[in-house]
C-alpha cells in the first residue's frame, strides 16, 4: 500500500504531494495526519525555505473520502467533533506555517481541497482545474475550512458558493480571489518555479513573517496599537542579522547571503 503523502526535497524547497490518485487525493484520517505531521516537520526545519502543496495524478484533491465519510456518519457526535478538529488543525497549521506556501492545482479541488488552496500564500492553477464547495449537497457545510475560504474570496462570494455547491472553473476562481494565476497546463511548473525563485530572493525571516503581518493588520481595529506593533516589527527587522545583511547587500550592490 502506497503512502498517502510524498515528501520530496529540492534543495530549500519541500514538495508535499497528496498521493492517493486512485481516489482523487481525497482526505481520510491517515492523509490528514500525514500532511499535518509533514507540515510540522518542515516548519521546524530551517533548511526549508518554500513549501509546495500538490497532488499526484489528475486531481488536486476531491475533498473527503467517501468511505471515510460513511464511517463518520455512523460514529457519534463526539467522534465526529474530534475528527473535525483534526482537519481544523491541518488547515490552521498550513495557514500559519512559518514558510511561504504555494498550491499547484492541476485538476479538481473540492471541499477540503479548496481549503488547502485557500490556506496557501500563493495559488496557481491550470485552466482545466475545477473547484467546488459541495458540502451542502450532502446537507453539510464547509465549516472547518470556512475561515480560510472566506478570507480568500470574501463573505459575499462565500454566501453563494457555500449555499449552492455549484462547481466553478479556474477563471472564476481567479476572479473571486481563490487563485493568483491561471496558466496553461504545460506552463504550470514554470509558473511555480518563477514564484519559488522570487521567494528565495526574499529574506527568510521576512518571508516567514509576511503572512503574520498581514493576518495581524487585517484583524486589528485599534489604530494606535497597529502603529505601535508595526513600528516594533520593522525596528526589530532592521537590527536583526537578516535585516543588516539585506541593507548592507543593497548598499554594497551585491546579492544578500540567502540568495541562491
Amino acid at each position: 500500500m502506497s503512502h498517502p503523502l510524498l515528501s520530496l526535497r529540492e534543495g530549500p524547497v519541500a514538495r508535499l504531494r497528496l498521493n492517493r490518485p486512485e481516489l482523487h487525493n481525497a482526505f481520510d484520517a491517515m492523509l490528514i495526519a500525514a500532511l499535518t505531521g509533514a507540515l510540522d516537520a518542515v516548519a521546524a526545519d530551517d533548511s526549508v525555505r518554500v513549501v509546495v502543496i500538490e497532488g499526484e495524478g489528475a486531481s488536486f484533491s476531491a475533498g473527503a473520502d467517501l468511505n471515510w465519510m460513511r464511517g463518520m456518519a455512523q460514529a457519534g457526535e463526539d467522534a465526529n467533533r474530534e475528527d473535525a478538529l483534526a482537519l481544523a488543525r491541518l488547515m490552521r497549521t498550513l495557514n500559519e506555517l512559518p514558510k511561504p506556501t504555494l498550491a499547484r492545482v492541476q485538476g479538481a479541488a473540492f471541499g477540503g481541497g479548496v481549503g488547502l488552496v485557500a490556506c496557501c500564500d500563493i495559488a496557481i492553477a491550470a485552466p482545466e482545474a475545477k473547484f467546488g464547495l459541495t458540502e451542502s449537497k450532502l446537507g453539510l457545510l464547509p465549516a472547518v475550512i470556512s475561515p480560510y475560504v472566506i478570507e480568500a474570496i470574501g463573505a459575499r462570494e462565500s454566501r453563494r458558493w457555500f449555499a449552492t455547491a455549484e462547481i466553478f472553473d479556474a477563471a472564476t476562481a481567479l476572479r473571486i480571489g481563490l487563485l493568483h494565476e491561471v496558466v496553461a497546463a504545460d506552463q504550470l511548473d514554470a509558473a511555480i518555479d518563477r514564484q519559488i525563485g522570487l521567494l528565495l530572493k526574499a529574506g527568510p525571516l521576512a518571508a516567514a513573517q509576511a503572512k503574520t503581518l498581514v493576518r495581524r493588520v487585517a484583524g486589528e481595529r485599534d489604530g494606535a496599537r497597529l502603529d505601535a506593533d508595526n513600528a516594533a516589527l520593522i525596528a526589530g527587522l532592521r537590527v536583526s542579522a537578516e535585516g543588516q545583511e539585506g541593507l548592507s547587500a543593497f548598499l554594497d550592490k551585491r546579492k544578500p547571503a540567502w540568495c541562491p
